[in-house]
């Protein structure tokens, strides 16, 4: 005869301590962010060596603007107050009709709290001190923009179903990297802004995912399970790291550009110089994007699996008992 109760709690048990896992690491994901904001703002906002520095990358995308401009410009003609209204109502919606109450709610915390979060953060919690170097106009970090941009692209990955995410993932990626390389072009923002906003989404997006993994009734349940090795499993991991590899990649040339430009930091005055500063700028913003989402990617993965069916040896088990 077949033990009901034991059949159940397997796949209870079995989702458990992933789901444990899976809660703590969204919320050291989201320490690990905020500090990151923090560190963002005290070593290129605080000091005179990363004023210097930046104010280079905003001299190489004067220099350089020409085209970029035009193109720049209409990616943040898109985002607005009613642009991101209008996303937000959309995503509730979307979980409106797939029945996830709770996923409604933590869309609209997510978008909402980001952004309020960049609008305190820049014009409350932290200033910007004059030392000495052009441009400074106030404090600019995080980036409105780019908050807006990612956590309109973080939504859209909470919200469509879980076999379209890895595309969800490369479309947000992609278009976070290229708000946050507009706001640069148009000198609206420096490079540590855009990353900042990219690190204050991240840390709501790994809250959320957090609450979801630590939250059963907060999941959906009904889901199909993904077998190990499926088609859609494979396919979640290739994108996953091929966001981290182009992450890798481009936070090294930006990481070489940062270590060249902050050695002539006393004198950053010839165009190769703040070409270099420049396109490290832009580097380390496609860096912060991609690695920011194959990083949601995996954790949104890790906390709304849903439970895994028993082994068949398990089941026959079970039958016997």
């Amino acid at each position: 005869m077949t033990n009901a109760s034991t059949t159940r709690a397997l796949p209870r048990a079995e989702r458990g301590a992933p789901s444990r896992l899976a809660g703590a690491t969204g919320l050291v994901v989201a320490v690990v962010s905020a500090v990151g904001v923090w560190a963002c703002w005290r070593l290129f906002v605080d000091t005179w060596a990363g004023q210097q520095v930046e104010w280079a990358a905003l001299q190489g995308a004067q220099n350089w603007q020409g085209q970029l401009w035009r193109v720049a410009e209409r990616v943040l003609d898109v985002v607005s107050v009613g642009f991101i209204a209008v996303v937000l109502l959309a995503a509730v919606l979307i979980a409106l009709v797939r029945r996830r109450w709770s996923l409604a709610v933590q869309v609209a915390a997510l978008m909402i709290g980001a952004n309020v979060t960049t609008r305190v953060v820049k014009l409350v919690l932290l200033d910007r001190p004059d030392l000495g170097v052009e441009g400074t106009w106030g404090n600019t970090l995080p980036s409105g923009h780019t908050t807006a941009a990612a956590s309109i692209s973080a939504v859209l990955l909470m919200v469509v179903p879980r076999r379209i995410r890895p595309w969800a993932a490369v479309l947000g990626a992609g278009y976070t990297a290229a708000t946050g390389v507009s706001t640069l072009v148009g000198q609206w923002h420096r490079p540590s802004d855009v990353v900042a906003a990219v690190l204050v989404v991240t840390a709501w997006a790994a809250v959320s995912c957090s609450v979801v993994a630590l939250l059963p009734s907060t999941r959906d349940l009904s889901a199909p399970a993904v077998a190990p090795g499926s088609r859609e499993q494979r396919l979640t991991r290739r994108v996953t790291w091929a966001l981290v590899i182009v992450g890798l990649a481009s936070g090294a040339v930006a990481l070489v550009a940062l270590q060249t430009t902050w050695a002539h930091r006393v004198a950053l005055d010839s165009r190769a110089d703040v070409l270099t500063a420049y396109l490290g700028g832009a580097a380390g913003v496609l860096a912060a994007s991609c690695l920011a989402f194959a990083l949601l990617l995996a954790l949104m993965g890790a906390s709304t699996a849903p439970a895994r069916a028993a082994a068949p040896s398990e089941s026959a088990l079970d039958e016997t008992s």
